[in-house]
């Protein structure tokens, strides 16, 4: 049973957020090498915020020595070896995903896309990170990039990749 804390401010306007960043997040667990967590009787909890990009650039700052604003942040609270579908076994704390309203705007601007669509996007992305997924190498990425892909098509949204390469 997947548990969404999400804690928005005012200015991610009103949308619901929360059934979006659900849709994203079961949509990416689908996708992964565990979607038992999507399934199960387990309780698995994941915590969203949508904030500013000042919020985005100080926890950009203090976690990954960068001092900007990037458009989402992913802290994982879970190691891989966690991800069972044991129903008696205790709470499972996926982590937590951040995303900065201006950069998600601002990208889904240049996108031509809606921003709840490249929301969606980032929330999927994070939730693959959470899930132990990166893009540190060419295989890694394109393995990321084939879920995330998947993981949108399942919500209507078109592949944001097609073309860039």
């Amino acid at each position: 049973m997947l548990d969404i804390a999400l804690d928005a401010d005012p200015d991610w306007d009103s949308s619901n957020w929360a059934e979006l960043a659900r849709s994203a997040a079961c949509s990416a667990i689908a996708e992964s090498a565990f979607p038992q967590l999507g399934q199960g009787q387990r309780s698995v909890e994941l915590g969203i915020r949508l904030t500013d990009d000042e919020q985005v650039r100080a926890l950009n700052a203090e976690w990954r020595g960068k001092d900007s604003a990037t458009n989402v942040l992913s802290f994982p609270m879970a190691e891989v070896d966690e991800f069972s579908d044991d129903a008696d076994g205790p709470e499972l704390m996926l982590g937590d995903i951040v995303l900065a309203r201006g950069v998600c705007a601002a990208e889904a601007a240049a996108k031509a896309i809606s921003i709840e669509a490249h929301a969606s996007h980032l929330l999927v992305h994070g939730t693959l990170h959470l899930l132990g997924y990166d893009h540190h190498d060419d295989a890694a990425a394109a393995d990321m990039e084939a879920r995330e892909v998947r993981a949108l098509a399942r919500l209507g949204i078109a592949d944001p990749y097609e073309g860039i390469g």
